[in-house]
């Protein structure tokens, strides 16, 4: 066999089902031994950003890698932004590659750049294969580094002569092994910490809602009543309507979720990704007693500096915790203050359901019928944009992994792509993408993906004409905003073009039945609502007259 066939075994032996991407000649001979394969199923995209965004959504729901496949150059360039997206979500994914022969790569030369020195940046791991009898080594050692904790992208070059070479190695078996667990001194010490506090509260961060921490989290806020407060990235660690939900903090302003921080005396993270909600918005007098629960070390931060860190095995180290709570009675916490948190975040989600008027429809209303519609199994999708503040604040979770946000890297044009891809790893749930008009246009010709994959999914655009994030973050800051309108396109017709089931959407009080039509629909369905994003500034004023610490009760 030639060493492209090696390499497709070599995948096949790592339990890879999936390659999403756009081909070129350099990976010609690639394409051809993929195509003999029989468990590998290889998705033609119609740009490469779109194939890496399928990639990490299917990374993130299996906790797999699948593989982005791209040639060199541009076909690489391409596919950078998504691969950047997955790697800093903490999603596995391979990155494949073509290269152009070997004997032109030291010299100027057709499409020719340093495509492994591009991606080193944005992966765990980038290399070139110069020996086909080393493939069963890189590919093992890449799906390795890929799925080990923090999980993230690596990539693997095949330069389009050593595809054709012959090879008489054989794939390596998959070997995994357990996690190493935190020192029970040191956990001794963190429980002992927990004990004598007073009101400690749990922030949990994306780390949560992989393998089986979300388990033995819940064990543990049964037991204890602490409340936990969720990133973006970990909605469903803890059950929507559980006591000790706290629902979510991000933002960049004060919300009342973050007063029970502010009232802590012991915060305990887990699971925490800085990039999620930089401690700086949470803890800018540096004053907090911070217990850090995760895979790896803390990041070392001026704001960030834990007293203990349980570094291991998150479930593990959840579950020695909860080992210790069964075994010694902890004594009762005044977490009075957090119920009326809860009671108080809970009234203003509610507080738009009832709206039916004209005209451009509040974000509350909307993800309040939203949730009403999905079930606890059912995935959501958000694209980045003022939209996924919204869902951030007011779309919650009963079970992980069912709300999917892009919260590292933060790019545009996710939602689309990743609910193709989430609707081939979960085909039975109904899945749900919301985008504003400009990130859904960005990778809008993953429609055509879609129809011909015939994807079981709903893609709701929020309609106002413009980049309504960057609005609301000058107005925020200047009191005005730049020239940030354009114009779209008929959206009955796109929809219509695209071989979809189009729908528009002119008030509230229809929102929730033609939504509820359009999932009922075999195929993709595009649903369109004009959004009131009025409502941005109104939320910027009320966060920013949120009471103090202290207060919470009243």
């Amino acid at each position: 066999m030639k060493a492209s066939d090696l390499m497709v075994r070599c995948l096949e032996a790592e339990g890879i089902e999936y390659i999403f991407g756009v081909p070129g000649e350099e990976n010609a001979d690639f394409m051809l031994s993929l195509e003999k394969s029989d468990s590998i199923q290889f998705v033609l995209t119609r740009h490469e950003q779109g194939a890496a965004f399928m990639t990490e959504i299917h990374g993130r729901l299996t906790g797999n890698p699948a593989g982005c496949l791209g040639t060199l150059g541009p076909g690489a360039t391409n596919l950078i932004t998504g691969v950047a997206n997955s790697n800093m979500d903490r999603a596995p994914m391979l990155v494949l590659t073509g290269q152009g022969s070997t004997q032109r790569l030291h010299k100027e030369s057709h499409q020719i750049m340093d495509v492994v020195g591009m991606f080193e940046p944005v992966t765990k791991w980038a290399t070139t294969v110069y020996h086909p009898e080393t493939l069963p080594e890189i590919v093992r050692k890449a799906v390795r580094l890929a799925r080990t904790e923090k999980p993230g992208a690596v990539h693997i070059e095949l330069p389009e002569d050593v595809a054709k070479i012959p090879v008489d190695a054989q794939p390596l078996d998959p070997r995994r092994f357990r996690r190493a667990v935190p020192d029970d001194k040191v956990v001794d010490r963190a429980f002992d910490m927990i004990r004598k506090a007073r009101r400690p509260v749990i922030i949990a961060g994306n780390g949560t809602i992989r393998r089986r921490a979300s388990k033995q989290l819940r064990l543990f806020c049964e037991a204890t009543g602490i409340g936990v407060l969720s990133t973006f990235m970990a909605k469903g660690a803890v059950d929507m309507d559980s006591d000790t939900c706290l629902y979510t903090i991000g933002l960049g302003s004060k919300d009342l979720p973050t007063l029970a921080i502010d009232e802590a005396d012991l915060v305990i993270t887990l699971g925490f990704d800085m990039v999620e909600y930089h401690p700086q918005l949470w803890n800018p007098d540096r004053d907090k007693t911070i217990i850090h629960a995760d895979f790896l070390p803390a990041e070392i931060d001026a704001h960030y500096h834990p007293q203990v860190e349980l570094v291991g095995d998150l479930a593990h180290t959840l579950w020695m915790l909860n080992a210790r709570v069964e075994a010694s009675k902890l004594p009762a916490f005044d977490l009075e203050s957090q119920k009326n948190l809860r009671q108080r975040m809970s009234e203003e989600l509610e507080a738009h359901a009832g709206d039916d008027g004209e005209g451009p429809i509040r974000p509350q209303k909307m993800l309040w019928d939203v949730r009403q519609i999905m079930g606890p199994d059912d995935i959501l999708l958000s694209d980045v944009g003022a939209h996924k503040m919204w869902i951030a604040r007011h779309y919650h979770c009963h079970e992980p992994n069912t709300c999917l946000i892009p919260n590292g890297f933060c790019s545009m044009g996710f939602a689309l792509p990743g609910a193709i891809a989430a609707s081939l790893v979960h085909p039975e749930r109904r899945i749900l993408g919301i985008a504003g008009d400009g990130g859904f246009l960005m990778n809008v010709q993953e429609m055509e993906t879609a129809r011909r994959l015939d994807s079981n999914l709903v893609m709701l655009v929020w309609v106002d004409g413009g980049y309504g994030l960057i609005e609301w973050k000058q107005e925020g800051e200047f009191g005005r905003h730049t020239q940030l309108s354009f114009g779209n396109p008929d959206w009955l017709k796109l929809a219509e073009s695209f071989g979809w089931i189009g729908h528009a959407v002119d008030n509230a009080a229809d929102f929730r039945p033609v939504l509820e039509a359009a999932f009922d629909e075999p195929g993709p369905s595009l649903v369109v609502a004009p959004v009131d994003y009025r409502e941005n500034m109104l939320l910027t004023r009320r966060l920013g007259e949120i009471i103090q610490p202290g207060m919470a009760g009243g």
